[in-house]
């Protein structure tokens, strides 16, 4: 059945009526083809939807119906304010004692970025102060951040640091854009990680929102404890990974 809803276009390329196959899905089938083939490219973005459905001679819904068959397929994916893109393959993310995600990102050939969000210093809760090894109430440095490659989240997180070491992170890391850089401006060359904790759930409401999800997506949590050379423990953080835009990889 075709989608009658579609008034005839003659001379318009792209879908056949009257050809028992649908119309959206004509149209999911040839963006498919042009993804596999490579005419369009991992990262590539799609034109807005009023261009697709002129240049297929289709409406609004039968043309989001197409898309939204691509986007169950991993093919696609829509980001909130920046539009519809080629799904790049996983972030391939090794974890291991030097955990770095410029460094990860530019290794697999993207831009990474760290997008500072907010700070903000506060009396360690029990959680916070047994992983730093600190006296609870003592004061630490929050800090929020999303990390991103190529523009896409990647992950959204929370770390915590000791603030009497550390007093001017935020504003060094928020000019920089990079945690290891803002690190070594305070003195901090080097620093490992001694454990990652993993556990998988639905995003929550502000995940959802600010890793660009679709209700009912999945994310990735990251707890970690890194230290520095001498084992004085450095941060302690939390990160939710957009659970289908990285493969953890964990080496022996």
């Amino acid at each position: 059945m075709t989608d009658a809803a579609d008034a005839p276009a003659e001379g318009r390329e792209g879908v056949a009526r009257g050809s028992g196959v649908t119309l959206w899905r004509q149209i999911a089938q040839q963006l498919e083809a042009q993804i596999l083939s490579g005419a369009l490219k991992p990262g590539a973005r799609l034109p807005v939807e009023a261009e697709l459905a002129e240049t297929f001679g289709v409406n609004r819904h039968t043309l989001r119906r197409a898309l939204a068959h691509l986007a169950e397929q991993g093919l696609i994916e829509a980001t909130a304010g920046r539009g519809t893109f080629v799904k790049e393959p996983p972030l391939r993310y090794p974890i291991g004692a030097r955990t770095r995600f410029s460094e990860i990102v530019s290794a697999g050939g993207r831009e990474p970025f760290g997008r500072f969000l907010g700070s903000s210093v506060e009396p360690a809760c029990p959680d916070v102060a047994r992983e730093l090894a600190l006296p609870e109430g003592t004061l630490v440095l929050r800090i929020e951040s999303i990390h991103e490659a190529d523009g896409v989240p990647i992950s959204f997180g929370t770390a915590w640091f000791p603030h009497a070491r550390l007093r001017d992170l935020d504003l060094i890391y928020a000019a920089t854009g990079s945690l290891t850089r803002a690190l070594a401006t305070l003195g901090i060359e080097d620093y490992r990680r001694r454990e990652t904790r993993i556990t998988a759930r639905p995003a929550n409401a502000r995940e959802l929102e600010l890793l660009s999800l679709a209700p009912g997506r999945a994310v990735l949590v990251l707890e970690r404890l890194d230290v520095e050379p001498n084992g004085v423990p450095l941060q302690w953080g939390r990160s939710s990974f957009a659970a289908d835009r990285v493969q953890l990889v964990f080496k022996a």
